[in-house]
């Protein structure tokens, strides 16, 4: 890929960035259309995040930010204007620029995790779900979830706090959906997500008791540091079926790009094209 005066730069904020794979999905894909834009890293503690927001749409030749852990909620206040979603998931992964200046921002994690749950299958329409993390990814998939119309949706956090505080927001918009809080206790649910950080690293813990996970359950994935992380294998091994991190990546960039304004693709194409490495 040529770097040259003329390309327009996607901040990827987040930290750390060791985890990151949206470059080695969206850099070999603009590449292969001939666009001309680079999506670059940037390892961004908490506390320097609203300056370096701001320092990132200074520039002329931003075309806007992915927006990861752990800013995803914290970012919601930053802005000038969000859409629905992230009003609902009370978090934030994508932000532009407007012709104004004015700083918009939506989310697409839940979106692109329940396509790809539905392009595998599965039938969400009265689904008993457990998401265990309320932070931003799991908001947003909770979210998304709710408008899928799933029957019911267990919340949990080691925070409680965030688990009620996303309850209520449920509430308020899908008023017809069972939500609970408190347990990650994955008995008798259709779909366990795991919507934590737990399996980033070597040795962490596992989000649920896998030994109270059925084997007729759907498992899903956010961590994306390796592709079968500890708790996806585990789930395998009492016969789930499965959804990697990366599916959701996948499925979430199609609407990514059409935000950004550049030419829409499907996950296909970006999986024919990436340079995935963990």
């Amino acid at each position: 890929m040529l770097i040259d005066g003329n390309t327009e730069l996607i901040a990827h904020l987040g930290y750390p960035t060791h985890a990151f794979k949206a470059p080695m999905i969206y850099n070999p894909y603009f590449e292969s259309v001939g666009v001309n834009a680079v999506v670059v890293p940037m390892g961004c503690r908490p506390d320097a995040f609203a300056d370096v927001l701001r320092g990132v749409f200074a520039l002329e030749n931003i075309r806007g930010a992915l927006i990861t852990m752990p800013h995803k909620v914290p970012v919601v206040g930053l802005l000038d204007e969000v859409s629905p979603a992230a009003q609902v998931a009370g978090a934030c992964n994508a932000v532009k620029r407007d012709a104004d200046g004015r700083l918009l921002g939506d989310m697409f994690d839940g979106e692109g995790f329940v396509r790809g749950l539905l392009r595998k299958g599965l039938q969400l329409a009265g689904a008993r779900a457990l998401v265990v993390g309320c932070g931003g990814v799991g908001s947003a998939i909770a979210a998304s979830l709710a408008s899928s119309s799933v029957a019911s949706i267990a919340l949990f956090d080691v925070d409680p706090h965030s688990a009620q505080s996303l309850a209520q927001r449920l509430h308020t918009h899908y008023r017809e959906i069972e939500v609970t809080t408190g347990s990650n206790d994955p008995a008798g649910m259709d779909l366990v997500v795991n919507a934590t950080p737990l399996g980033m690293n070597a040795g962490d813990p596992l989000p649920v008791d896998i030994s109270r996970l059925d084997a007729g359950t759907f498992v899903g994935e956010v961590v994306m540091r390796s592709e079968m992380t500890a708790f996806l294998a585990a789930a395998q091994a009492r016969g789930c079926r499965v959804q990697v991190g990366t599916d959701m990546l996948f499925e979430m960039i199609p609407p990514y790009l059409e935000f950004f304004g550049f030419p829409t693709t499907t996950p296909h194409t970006l999986r024919a094209v990436a340079r995935l490495q963990y």
